[in-house]
């Protein structure tokens, strides 16, 4: 419908029994339209929300009648954590990456893939020998952008002189079959992402006692090394790194997965296994870095490690890995989080498996998307 015929710039339509009820449609129908002109308005019947277009863009409305603010768009992106290695090193904490978005309009489309938990040396028929797996890598890319990849956390090296796996923390050095003294090195750690796995210690041949495995690195510390004969006891996991502007799911001092907003840590570095004869009870177990990390087992304790955290990224802790003398653990999984305004929605593609959840009251004006597995397209209206 149009307006002829008007010779002033004011059209009185004022009414006080009823309401101006405006075009309307879907979003692909406002897309359609070839020419939009700006001041153009219309009512977007899949958002609900009156839409304005503003010469470039179209652009929603809020209750009060002005613009909604620019789509900015935080992320933090944590990979998969490395699993623990066999009688051997730590697995690496997942990269670690944290920005903005640029700006793209309020309509942007990106494709998110979470990654995966290196798999731990977990097989009770087979003596331990084997690297620890490494992790997913976490992924954000979309037209417009450069594409952001998290590199998953190497996995720990294992017995008989194997070092870590490089990844965006190391995984940390195996036990050496070498003199006493001697060393593995850690697995190297992303610059920028995360850091190196500890050295794995040699063994002793005159009591046939082993030394301790590295620990994996961590995102925000390098993984310690194993003790290199005389106490045997394995490396602590590298400390991850406190994210506290996305607070969604994370590893803190009070436990894992709170949403407190403080103190929440991603990517912790698995702890390496501890081998030592005169050092059987679970007191001596190295440590997983704060941020997920699982804590290394014990040989001669029989004591199986832990796996990294969900969706902290963590490393898994290494143990023998056959029953009865404890199993290695598996990486934590990787987490992409997205913190944007409050006044826009998102949906999901389907398939894939990209699961979210959205947390909408814990930063004022604002929504904080945690998507915590799978692949998939996320749309912004």
């Amino acid at each position: 419908m149009a307006l002829t015929g008007v010779s002033t710039s004011v059209v009185d339509m004022s009414g006080d029994t009823t309401g101006l009820v405006i075009a309307k449609g879907t979003t692909a129908e406002r897309n359609a339209i070839s020419s939009p002109q700006a001041g153009m308005i219309r009512n977007n019947t899949e958002t609900d929300k009156v839409e304005v277009y503003n010469g470039t863009e179209w652009r929603t409305l809020v209750e009060a009648g002005n613009a909604i603010p620019p789509l900015t768009i935080e992320y933090l992106v944590v990979a998969g954590g490395g699993g623990g290695g066999g009688w051997g090193g730590g697995g690496g904490g997942g990269g670690l990456l944290t920005s903005t978005l640029p700006s793209l309009g309020n309509t942007p489309q990106f494709t998110l893939t979470v990654g995966i938990a290196g798999t731990g040396l977990g097989n009770p028929n087979l003596a331990g020998y084997v690297a620890g797996g490494d992790g997913g890598d976490s992924i954000i890319s979309g037209t417009g952008i450069t594409t952001i990849t998290a590199e998953g956390g190497g996995g720990g090296g294992y017995y008989n002189g194997y070092s870590g796996r490089s990844g965006g923390s190391g995984g940390g050095g195996g036990i050496s079959s070498g003199s006493s003294g001697s060393q593995n090195s850690g697995g190297a750690g992303t610059t920028g992402q995360g850091n190196d796995g500890g050295f794995g210690g040699g063994y002793t041949n005159s009591n046939g006692v082993y030394d301790g495995g590295g620990g994996g690195g961590g995102a925000g510390a390098v993984g310690n090394n194993g003790q290199a004969s005389g106490n045997y006891v394995g490396g602590n996991g590298g400390a991850g790194v406190i994210c506290n502007i996305l607070p969604a799911v994370g590893a803190t001092a009070a436990g894992v997965g709170e949403v407190s907003g403080t103190n929440v840590y991603y990517a912790g570095g698995g702890g390496g296994h501890t081998s030592g004869s005169n050092i059987q009870t679970v007191t001596y177990l190295s440590q997983g870095g704060i941020g997920g990390g699982g804590n290394g087992g014990n040989y001669y304790g029989n004591t199986s490690a832990q796996s990294g955290a969900t969706n902290t990224g963590g490393g898994g802790g290494s143990a023998y890995g056959a029953s009865p003398y404890g199993l290695a653990g598996a990486g934590g999984s990787g987490v992409v989080i997205l913190k944007y305004p409050d006044a826009y929605t998102t949906s999901l593609s389907t398939g894939g498996g990209l699961t979210s959840a959205v947390d909408s009251t814990t930063v004022p004006g604002y929504k904080v998307e945690s998507f915590t597995s799978g692949t998939g397209t996320i749309t912004f209206s």
